[in-house]
């Protein structure tokens, strides 16, 4: 079963390559979703998949990422419809 996850990081998480780490881990998990800066300075990412395949990806997102990272809000959305995983300006 697919599950959706919308995900809002905050900390210093903008101007550090996290787009752009998420988008290229992302291509290792069967996930679909994006990623984007926010106007407050927090970065979302939307992910989407099978449950353990989007944990897995979460978890080396903020492993690799956890530098920056302060603290994390985790709602569950609705699954949609995504073309891959991609960055969203």
């Amino acid at each position: 079963m697919e599950i959706c996850k919308r995900i809002i990081y905050s900390g210093r998480v903008q101007g550090v390559g996290f787009r752009y780490t998420a988008h290229g881990l992302a291509a290792r998990f069967a996930v679909t979703g994006y990623v984007r800066n926010l106007r407050s300075g927090d970065v979302e990412v939307v992910v989407q998949g099978l449950a353990a395949e989007v944990e897995r990806f979460l978890t080396t997102l903020e492993q690799r990422m956890g530098a920056y990272i302060a603290d994390r809000k985790t709602q569950d959305q609705t699954p949609e419809e995504f073309e891959g995983f991609n960055i969203r300006v």
